[in-house]
């Protein structure tokens, strides 16, 4: 573990980052007292991906997006819509 002193560290700031990706630590001193240490970061391990992992808290017989229909577009009455006046006819009266 390499120690470098303030002034050091801001003029090979660039350098001391590439020993520290590399794998090195190295810390920053203040005269004699160590003050800092830079370390490499670790980025955190996540879990593998696991399709269906959820599965089992889908309430049963509850339709999942590869059941059929479910890919199917919805009509207006699903989505809440009244009559579209450019498809639908108009409705006449008596």
């Amino acid at each position: 573990m390499a120690t470098v002193t303030i002034h050091e560290a801001k003029t090979h700031l660039s350098r001391l980052l590439a020993r520290v990706e590399a794998g090195e630590e190295i810390v920053i001193a203040r005269g004699s007292t160590e003050i800092a240490k830079l370390v490499p970061l670790t980025q955190p391990s996540r879990p593998p991906r696991i399709p269906g992992r959820l599965a089992h808290e889908r309430p049963p017989g509850s339709p999942g997006i590869t059941d059929a229909g479910f890919w199917e577009p919805l009509t207006d009455e699903e989505m809440g819509l009244g009559p579209d006046p450019l498809l639908d006819p108009p409705i006449t009266r008596p």
